[in-house]
């Protein structure tokens, strides 16, 4: 279920954001379930912030690569919840940047959190991302985390539990796989994916996400690691921006993007699994267009329907080819 920012929403994030302070103390006195602990944790991740992104490559596994430079950039991201059946929930983040005197806002990632998952979209090779079946085992108390690009195509999935152990509230998954970020991708290096262990911890401040990332390439034939990678990405609550024009944007698209999403849970549905073409400079070749048309529909240089029908061709074109 699609939700739209209103003030209801909003009170349920912050709801959720008070609750889980409380958890440690809640889960103590039997008072909240185990599920609804967890859900609590990932409604406290919804809010206004000062984002702060680190990375740094520390190790290199192999001789004839030197580690690059440590690398920090940042800004501000409103993360809303958009949408939530108990056990599923979806959490959208709105980059908002200011230049020349003028507010942009770009949509940003998406996570979707599903409790106990039969099944989990991850990313398989390069350009294709299928459906992974679930053990009862590991989705016993667990929580898969999907993660979509910009325009709402497939990034990464994982699966993983919370855990509360000396007070704190922690998500881990399991080991990943993940196409190469832009930043990596357009200098051509010699890695071409990420094998992954993700990290979710509420903060006094905020919340933190952190990435353990093994630079992994292919040498004749054979994957190698190449070099050892650690990002922390740190959310500290902060409001002192144009938090506005997020609410905004999301008013203006969010039936759009709804739209969207639908459009690529078919596409994945047709075949359990969905082929789209990635580009340095870009991500999927699908995002240009999808995010412009966004774009045009905030600045009412076209209606939501005939923006949808045009996003949809595209991402039926985008997806045709076969694995």
């Amino acid at each position: 279920m699609t939700l739209p920012i209103t003030r209801r929403a909003s009170m349920l994030a912050l709801a959720g954001a008070g609750l889980a302070a409380a958890t440690p103390a809640l889960a103590q006195s039997g008072r909240v379930s185990a599920i609804e602990r967890d859900r609590q944790s990932i409604l406290a991740m919804a809010g206004d912030y000062r984002v702060r992104f680190d990375f740094n490559e520390t190790t290199a596994f192999v001789s004839d690569y030197t580690p690059l430079e440590p690398k920090t950039s940042g800004g501000f991201e409103s993360v809303r919840v958009i949408g939530d059946t108990g056990e599923f929930i979806m959490l959208q983040h709105l980059l908002v940047a200011e230049a020349e005197g003028q507010t942009f806002v770009i949509k940003h990632w998406r996570q979707d959190w599903k409790y106990q998952p039969r099944t989990v979209l991850v990313y398989d090779r390069r350009n294709y991302w299928s459906v992974a079946n679930v053990s009862s085992a590991d989705r016993r108390g667990a929580w898969s985390q999907t993660v979509w690009q910009t325009d709402d195509s497939p990034r990464y999935g994982g699966v993983g539990r919370w855990d509360y152990a000396n007070g704190r509230a922690m998500w881990t998954s399991g080991e990943t796989s993940r196409p190469l970020a832009r930043r990596d991708a357009i200098r051509n290096p010699p890695y071409d994916r990420y094998r992954s262990i993700n990290r979710h911890a509420l903060t006094p401040a905020g919340w933190v996400h952190e990435q353990d990332n093994e630079k992994v390439g292919t040498r004749d034939g054979q994957a190698v690691a190449i070099v050892h990678e650690d990002v922390v990405n740190t959310y500290d609550r902060f409001n002192e921006y144009q938090v506005s024009a997020a609410d905004s944007y999301w008013a203006d698209t969010a039936e759009y993007w709804g739209g969207v999403r639908n459009a690529w849970d078919e596409a994945i549905a047709r075949s359990r699994g969905v082929w789209v073409e990635e580009e340095a400079s870009a991500g999927a070749v699908t995002g240009p267009a999808l995010m412009g048309l966004a774009d045009r529909i905030h600045s009412d240089e076209i209606q939501t329907a005939p923006a949808l029908a045009e996003a949809r061709t595209t991402i039926l074109q985008a997806t045709s080819q076969n694995a």
